[in-house]
Formats: structure tokens, sequence, C-alpha cells
């Protein structure tokens, strides 16, 4: 074995021992109806397309319906389910789609669809959850917000308090189909 096979040698060994780097994470927030016009279920579809692209992982609130379903059916369908990750509080479990009174909420959403689930005892554990998935996760990764309702705000601004405060660094989006978010980009630019 010669000098220059050994070092190639030990290249190869120091690259298989190097650790991989961490994908980016988002966290998608948004309702769990379709919205008022198909744009909104369009975005969401859209957004899936990007995270796709760019291999992003998604955390996301779990739902199987509305935009928060078609987001992580859409993503599934192209990256597979190892790229999804709902987290959904059990009292929400109910509001699913094939969730039957008296099933193990752990059996009520297929993953196969909608990505790996994980069901938590409440909307608390769940933002801090999803918020340490992005944070955990490699550079590019942020949150998002679609359209959604009194949660989907209360989420968006948490998060955007949380950057403002210096509990993370991570970029916050507001995904603004049609106008949806203009009452609140005018108010926060007043603010």
């Amino acid at each position: 074995m010669t000098a220059e096979t050994t070092a190639s040698s030990q290249a190869v060994s120091a690259q298989s021992d190097a650790v991989a780097p961490k994908r980016p994470v988002v966290c998608v927030f948004c309702g769990s109806s379709p919205g008022t016009s198909p744009a909104h279920l369009a975005a969401a579809r859209a957004l899936a397309h990007v995270l796709h692209q760019n291999d992003i992982q998604l955390v996301y609130g779990g739902g199987t319906v509305g935009l928060m379903g078609e987001l992580a059916r859409t993503l599934v369908s192209l990256s597979g389910p190892q790229s999804v990750h709902g987290i959904i509080p059990a009292a929400l479990v109910r509001f699913e789609q094939n969730h039957q009174e008296g099933q193990d909420p752990a059996k009520t959403i297929d993953e196969t669809i909608y990505g790996r689930t994980t069901v938590v005892k409440d909307m608390h554990t769940r933002k801090q959850m999803m918020a340490q998935e992005v944070i955990g996760g490699g550079e590019g990764g942020g949150f998002v917000a679609l359209s959604g309702g009194y949660g989907t705000l209360e989420e968006l601004m948490e998060v955007t308090t949380w950057n403002q405060l210096g509990i993370h660094a991570k970029g916050v989006v507001i995904f603004n189909v049609e106008g949806y978010w203009d009452g609140l980009i005018q108010w926060v630019n007043t603010a």
C-alpha cells in the first residue's frame, strides 16, 4: 500500500465519519379549513413544492383537513412521509378525517398520507415541539404563516415575539394570499 493510497483511504474514512448537515425545518401555521378561495389551497400546494425542491422538512399542526391537510398530503406525495411531522393535541384529533369515537388517537391519522404524527397533551406542548424542531434544524429553516384563524395568528405572533426577544433567530414569513394578511401587515407597520 502506498502513502497515496493510505491518505486516500483515510480521507474516505473521515468523510464517512463526518456528520451530515442537518436538514432545514420549516414550521407552517395554517388553517384547518380550506379558506374562502381556491387560491388558499393552491398556496398550500405551492409551498409544499418549494419545500420539496429545497429538501426542507415540514413540521405543522398535524391536521388532515383544510390547508393543513393539503400541505401535508402534497409534501408527502413529493418527498415521502419522512419529510413531514405533524404535532396535534389529543383534543383536536376528533376533528380529523377517519377518526372514530373511542379510537386510539395515534391510529387516526394515516402516516403514509400525512407523515409522522405525534399526539401531545395540549396546544402549548405542540407549539413548543414545533419551535424546537425548527430551532434544532439546519440553516434555512423558519416559520411560515399561510391563511388561518385565531390559532394561526396566535402562533405567528408568538414566534415573532420570540424572534424579537432573541429566543430564536429563524425567519418568520407571512404568505399573504390574495391580501389575506393585509390588515395585520398594516397594523405591524404602524405598531
